[in-house]
């Protein structure tokens, strides 16, 4: 047979690891049948994701409770995907079942479906069916792709306003949404509180697995899963604030923490349309993705293996500002660890596709402050680890890889930047563009701060850290376009968006120039 692309071979691995998992496997394992419910099996909604030529992750996530004696065995549930939105034409069936050690969450991996079509599927589970979702598959590898349309999104609090911006997501046509963290969050806000997350930061799996829960409720949140297809990557509130590796801010012992950030990953998987599991307290969490020859996509782990933060505080390992650490200069310090920027580098400098975008948590453009002291920059992001940075940008640069993009979360701002070897220095090329595409609620910076961060680093174009949203982009053989779509702060639930800024990136032409 003809070598399979590699994204086909991942795919096709992923849905053996499923079904030796048992959580996408025949309805002829041992089950007691679908129980009789009383209310909404499918409250928390449905979604779909990891979109491929030939196929898409479908999830969902049943209700039941778990001391059911009807569910002890598991639950048969249907998948049912068709060609049309009215489900006149059937496509495919699958049947599956939801473990109550998979806190009866549902994952299918449909496979052999046709590349860059639309597809709707919905859940059966006895009488009981989800709401319909609509899903997308990928161009086939070779395809003349003449346009890609993307949602950037990240940083959702609960607390702190509505998800808004996931109602005007699902209402816009793209192809998919790009989600790069902090999908939950593990802390509360007191004195920034629209509405209550009711239970204490968790630690345990039963913990996690409610606070996805309280999100999933959200009606915006669902409608914007029902929608598209979703490629997401993670950040650190999905466990706890500014985590590095096995390490906490509390500097708790790291068998604890790991334990901790187990239950953290496990429930994350649950609530997710994403095809592997993870094994422990590690997760395979980096993957790429393309569309036809026009995009390569590259989701990057950020936190996982990273080296512990630089200069840490004695009673806390946090993210903070310094200033004079010499530890920041260590070369063998790294974000990404050694496998996956060597992964990432070789897939750069061998793509054939017309644009290369990371998908990536946080700013990798610098955003220090010069101060009277000397300047200071915050050790949680990029500027935190400044030899990763120049390794990646310098071999972008070296091996000439052109139409480079990074889009980006985790700062509560929208932010658009020019990436050079040499940050803010004027006499280094510009290697690559960034985009930040805000926070759907998280409260930013002021408008005073982001002028000071702009006066100080010439190399961010853009930057408004007082509105909230999203990024909507549109990507073509001759430009990626991207539309900040913003709403003050905090988010009420009858949000209106309107555009605050646009930007253009030309292909040939890394440096970001007004839309």
């Amino acid at each position: 047979m003809p070598a399979m692309h590699p994204n086909r071979r991942d795919f096709h691995r992923a849905a053996l690891r499923l079904a030796l998992g048992g959580l996408a496997v025949a309805a002829n394992a041992r089950a007691a049948g679908p129980p009789r419910w009383t209310s909404d099996p499918f409250a928390l909604g449905v979604a779909s994701g990891q979109p491929r030529p030939d196929g898409v992750v479908l999830w969902t996530r049943l209700l039941a409770p778990e001391t059911d004696a009807a569910a002890a065995d598991g639950i048969p549930v249907r998948c049912e995907i068709y060609g049309d939105a009215a489900l006149r034409q059937p496509v495919q069936q699958r049947d599956a079942m939801a473990w109550p050690s998979r806190g009866f969450s549902v994952h299918v991996l449909a496979q052999g479906l046709q590349p860059g079509r639309d597809y709707w599927y919905r859940f059966t589970c006895g009488q009981a069916a989800s709401r319909v979702g609509h899903t997308r598959t990928a161009p086939a590898p070779e395809a003349d792709v003449r346009r890609l349309r993307l949602a950037l999104a990240s940083c959702q609090h609960y607390e702190q306003g509505f998800f808004a911006a996931h109602r005007e997501i699902a209402a816009h046509d793209v192809d998919f949404v790009l989600f790069v963290g902090d999908y939950i969050y593990e802390g509360s806000s007191p004195a920034y509180t629209a509405r209550q997350h009711g239970t204490a930061t968790p630690h345990t799996l039963s913990d996690y697995r409610a606070r996805h829960a309280l999100y999933k409720r959200d009606a915006d949140l669902q409608a914007a899963h029902a929608a598209h297809p979703w490629i997401v990557t993670l950040d650190d509130h999905e466990v706890v604030n500014d985590y590095a590796d096995d390490r906490d801010p509390a500097y708790s012992d790291p068998a604890r923490f790991l334990r901790r950030r187990a239950a953290a990953y496990r429930a994350y998987f649950e609530h997710m349309p994403i095809a592997v599991a993870p094994e422990g307290p590690a997760m395979r969490i980096h993957d790429r993705f393309q569309w036809g020859r026009l995009a390569e996509l590259w989701t990057l782990d950020t936190r996982q293996h990273r080296s512990h933060h630089a200069c840490p505080d004695p009673q806390r390992d946090a993210g903070r500002s310094v200033t004079g650490c010499a530890e920041l200069d260590d070369p063998s310090r790294t974000m990404l660890g050694a496998e996956q920027e060597h992964w990432l580098s070789g897939g750069l400098a061998g793509s054939s596709r017309r644009w290369k975008l990371l998908g990536q948590a946080t700013q990798v453009s610098a955003t220090g402050i010069d101060t009277p002291e000397g300047r200071s920059v915050w050790t949680d992001a990029w500027d935190g680890y400044p030899a990763a940075r120049q390794r990646l940008l310098q071999g972008i640069a070296d091996a000439q890889v052109r139409n480079v993009v990074s889009l980006g979360g985790d700062v509560h701002r929208h932010a658009a930047a020019d990436l050079r070897v040499r940050p803010n220095d004027s006499a280094s090329p510009v290697v690559a563009a960034e985009f930040i595409g805000g926070s759907v609620t998280s409260r930013g910076a002021s408008q005073a701060a982001m002028a000071r961060l702009r006066r100080d680093n010439p190399d961010v174009q853009h930057a408004r850290g007082d509105e909230r949203g999203w990024a909507r982009l549109e990507i073509t053989p001759e430009a990626v376009h991207c539309e900040m779509r913003a709403t003050p702060h905090p988010v009420p639930a009858d949000a209106v968006f309107g555009r605050q800024a646009a930007f253009v990136v030309q292909a040939g032409r890394p440096a970001i120039e007004a839309g």
